[in-house]
């Protein structure tokens, strides 16, 4: 006999799994959500089961995912994250397979909650209010979705939002004492050092400095800028074929167009343990063009000496010298 403490997890197990798979459709509406926000309150313990439930899909095992690299040291596989890639560990069959095939919606309680990439990793979080997250490789990032706002805490690294309009709920990213503000849009945020690099690739946001009230800036569909704590570093408006190039990380891919050797070496270095190094300026400074995949350095490398007529030294492990 299945003891009632069982049924009725297995019940809440159900309901769970069917709040995922209506999130992943796409028809996740703000009546849902204050229906389950209601329904988690009236037992403690489901709280905890959904986190738990959140906490075995983020076990990802990125060393599963594929790689091209033929390398005989190869660089961290690139893992781009998925509700495929979910680990139910004791889900019902019924509930794996109402995400196949999709993305898992998170849902995130009234308190902040934790995520972060290794590097190599891309991830993709559909978030609860129906906007979407997506981190670069190494970042760290806390949320907090409450009822008048919605938080982001950019502490390393990258991520692209898509947010989900909703007027009486801002959607506010802070990077440091950089604030980037938006209602319904879709924009990336990167830390550069001490400043903060915004691109805009749908909407409207807002840029502002904690300490200086004066510093507003605001950006649309493709607009770059890079803000510092006290003053605009550098701007470009109306670009969005080189505001598309930057985000192609989201892809697994990185995109150069005239993009200096020293700069393309930086890329790479985000996504893999060994690292490109380019000591003499005079090759740093040369322009490369191409579409490489993230995890691919070498292939990278193999394109600057076929068309610079450079050297390759990967005597030193873990290092590729372009010489």
């Amino acid at each position: 006999m299945t003891s009632p403490v069982n049924s009725t997890r297995s019940s809440d197990e159900d309901f769970i799994a069917g709040q995922i798979a209506r999130m992943d459709s796409g028809a996740w509406t703000a009546t849902d959500e204050a229906t389950l926000q209601t329904w988690l309150d009236e037992v403690p313990a489901r709280r905890g089961l959904l986190l738990r439930m959140e906490a075995e899909w983020v076990a990802l095992d990125p060393a599963s995912a594929a790689t091209d690299s033929k390398n005989e040291e190869p660089s961290a596989p690139l893992a781009i994250s998925s509700a495929g890639r979910w680990t139910r560990r004791g889900l019902m069959g019924a509930a794996a397979a109402s995400v196949v095939g999709g993305y898992l919606a998170f849902w995130l309680g009234d308190g902040a909650t934790d995520f972060e990439t290794r590097v190599g990793e891309i991830r993709r979080l559909p978030l609860a209010d129906g906007s979407v997250m997506t981190m670069n490789s190494a970042s760290q990032i806390k949320v907090n979705l409450a009822q008048d706002v919605r938080q982001i805490a950019l502490l390393q690294g990258e991520a692209w939002f898509e947010v989900a309009k909703d007027a009486k709920r801002p959607f506010i990213v802070q990077v440091g004492d950089v604030q980037v503000r938006a209602v319904g849009t879709a924009f990336s945020v990167r830390t550069r050092g001490t400043a903060v690099e915004v691109l805009v690739t749908e909407g409207v946001v807002e840029t502002s400095a904690r300490h200086d009230s004066n510093l507003k800036l605001t950006l649309k569909g493709g607009d770059r800028a890079i803000v510092g704590a006290s003053a605009l570093v550098d701007f470009e408006t109306g670009q969005s074929t080189n505001v598309d190039r930057a985000l192609a990380w989201r892809s697994g891919m990185i995109d150069l167009n005239g993009t200096p050797l020293s700069s393309a070496a930086e890329e790479f270095n985000r996504y893999n343990r060994r690292q490109i190094v380019i000591a003499d300026p005079a090759i740093a400074a040369e322009q490369f063009d191409g579409l490489f995949r993230v995890n691919d350095p070498d292939g990278f490398a193999e394109a600057v000496k076929a068309s610079l007529g450079v050297r390759i030294n990967t005597a030193e492990p873990g290092i590729i010298r372009i010489e």
